[in-house]
């Protein structure tokens, strides 16, 4: 059982508060909260730091949204929880780039398939909660 400390608690707070943590997006369980707070690990994408239009922005925006919550899913000292954790917002990820490629693009394929990763990752996010909500909660 995994206990709820009164960092983990203020750590929710924040992040619940944050403008660029799961602003749409779903939010971690308690469970998936680290003790501390994370830095953000890639701080300019990894050097991709020139100015962009905004379809590349929000592209960009849901990848750095998502590399901080990995880190913060993933400290769980359980490894089933961290792994679930920090697929979740992987996930998350991965239908923030597809919404922003629903918005901005051109190609009828592409958005095709931004329309089914949203649809296979929400439905795979709902799996992860239900789980770490049962049994992730008695790890």
């Amino acid at each position: 059982m995994i206990k709820t400390t009164l960092a983990t608690t203020a750590l929710a707070l924040t992040l619940a508060f944050a403008p660029q943590a799961f602003a749409e997006d779903a939010a971690l369980p308690a469970v998936c909260l680290p003790a501390a707070p994370v830095e953000k690990p890639m701080g300019d994408m990894g050097g991709m730091n020139h100015e962009a239009d905004e379809a590349h922005t929000a592209l960009m925006a849901g990848m750095d949204s998502m590399n901080a919550n990995m880190m913060a899913g993933a400290q769980n000292p359980d490894i089933d929880v961290a792994f679930v954790c920090g697929m979740i917002p992987h996930h998350q990820g991965a239908i923030n780039m597809a919404k922003a490629e629903l918005q901005y693009g051109d190609n009828k394929w592409a958005k095709d398939m931004a329309q089914k990763v949203i649809d296979a990752q929400e439905k795979e996010i709902a799996d992860m909660i239900a789980w770490l909500e049962s049994e992730g909660a008695k790890e």
